[in-house]
C-alpha cells in the first residue's frame, strides 16, 4: 500500500479521506487541518493517521510517499512544490494552480524529481464522461461542431474565487478530455451581484482550431441546479444530463447534411431526424476511480489522463477567460458611469 497524507479537511477533504480509507491501494498516514473540530472528525474517520495542525508537518513526514492537497487555490502551488521537492507524489484539487506559470513550474519540478503530478478533475472518472469520450474518439458523433454546457445552481458562493474559477475547471477539463481543444480565441462576460470583486455569473465562449465552438453558462444565482452538456456532430448528437438518474446520456441519431458551398444559397440543408438511444453508463463513485488511477500512475502501470499538462491546459483557458471577463466588466462599469442622455 502507498502511504499517503491528506492536506486540508474542509469541503472536499472528507470525500477524499473516505475514499482513501476505503481504497486498498493507500494507507492514510497523516491528515493536516487547522480547524480543531474538523481535525477531530478526520481522526474519527482515519484513527490510525497522525493529525497535524500544519500542512508542512504532514508533507515532511518520512512515512508519507503521496500527498493529496484539498486547500484553497492560492495555496496549491506552495504546498505542491514543497511536496514535490521532498520527492512526494501529488494529487492536487482543481484548478491545479492560480496561474499557468505556477503550473509550468510544478510540471518541470515533478519531471526532475520523477514523481507523479495529477489534478483531481473527478468528472473524468464518471461513466457519463467516459461514454462521451468513447463516442467522440470512436467517430460515432462524426465531426463535432459545437459543445454547449450549462452548470448552474444557487451558491455555493466562494470567498476566494469567482464563479469562473470555481465551476469552469470541471467543464474545461471535460471539454479537453472528450473533444480535445486548441483554443484560438476565448470570450467571457458576466456580472457581480453579491461581491463586487467576484463575478457570480459568467458566460464563456471558446473558439477552437478544429472548428468546434464551445459555450459555457456558469452561475451561482440560479434557483434550480442544472448540470447538462450537449455535443453536436454531423453524424450524431448527444446530451448528458447529470441529474437524470435513469437516462444520463441520450444519443440522438440526428444531424444536418450540408450541400456544397455553391449550392447553399439556393438549397436548404437536409435535416435527418432519427432514433434516440439512452445507453446504460456505470454508476460507480468517480472518486474511487481517481484513487485507483492515482495509484496506477504512481506504480507506473497507467498513463495519467489528468496529469500536469492537462491541468495546465485548463488553467490557461481559465486565464484567458478571466482576462476577457475583466475587460467586459470594465466596459460595463464605464458605460454605467456615462451621464444619461437628456
Amino acid at each position: 500500500m502507498i502511504p499517503a497524507g491528506l492536506i486540508g479537511f474542509g469541503y472536499w477533504g472528507p470525500n477524499l479521506l473516505r475514499n482513501l480509507v476505503a481504497s486498498r491501494r493507500f494507507e492514510v498516514k497523516a491528515v493536516a487541518e487547522r480547524d480543531p473540530a474538523r481535525l477531530e472528525e478526520a481522526r474519527r474517520m482515519a484513527p490510525g493517521a497522525a493529525c497535524e495542525a500544519e500542512a508542512e508537518a504532514a508533507i515532511d513526514r518520512t512515512d508519507v510517499a503521496a500527498v493529496l492537497i484539498a486547500t484553497p487555490v492560492a495555496t496549491h502551488f506552495p504546498l505542491a512544490r514543497r511536496a514535490i521537492e521532498r520527492g512526494k507524489h501529488v494529487l492536487v484539487e482543481k484548478p491545479m494552480c492560480a496561474s499557468a506559470a505556477e503550473c509550468e513550474e510544478l510540471i518541470a519540478l515533478a519531471a526532475r524529481k520523477k514523481v507523479a503530478l495529477l489534478v483531481d478533475h473527478t468528472f473524468l472518472f464518471t461513466g457519463a464522461v467516459q461514454k462521451l469520450r468513447e463516442l467522440a474518439a470512436g467517430g460515432a458523433l462524426g465531426k463535432v461542431s459545437y459543445y454547449d454546457s450549462l452548470r448552474v445552481n444557487l451558491g455555493l458562493f466562494q470567498p476566494d474565487v469567482n464563479v469562473l474559477w470555481d465551476l469552469a475547471p470541471h467543464d474545461f477539463s471535460i471539454l479537453d478530455h472528450v473533444v480535445g481543444v486548441e483554443p484560438l480565441h476565448i470570450e467571457a462576460t458576466g456580472y457581480c451581484h453579491v461581491n463586487p470583486h467576484l463575478p457570480d455569473i459568467a458566460y464563456v465562449t471558446i473558439h477552437c482550431a478544429s472548428g468546434v465552438i464551445a459555450h459555457f453558462n456558469l452561475s451561482w444565482m440560479s434557483p434550480a441546479k442544472v448540470r447538462r452538456i450537449a455535443i453536436g456532430g454531423d453524424r450524431q448528437m448527444v446530451v448528458w444530463d447529470d441529474l437524470d438518474r435513469e437516462e444520463k446520456i441520450r444519443i440522438y441519431d440526428s444531424g444536418i447534411r450540408f450541400r456544397p458551398e455553391a449550392e447553399r444559397i439556393t438549397v436548404m440543408p437536409e435535416y435527418r431526424i432519427g432514433d434516440i438511444y439512452a445507453p446504460r453508463v456505470p454508476n460507480a463513485e468517480a472518486l474511487a476511480g481517481v484513487m485507483r488511477h492515482f495509484a496506477g500512475v504512481i506504480e507506473g502501470r497507467e498513463r495519467a489522463i489528468m496529469g500536469g499538462e492537462h491541468g495546465l491546459r485548463v488553467v490557461r483557458m481559465l486565464e484567458q477567460a478571466q482576462a476577457s471577463l475583466e475587460a467586459s466588466l470594465a466596459r460595463v462599469a464605464k458605460a454605467a458611469e456615462r451621464p444619461a442622455a437628456p
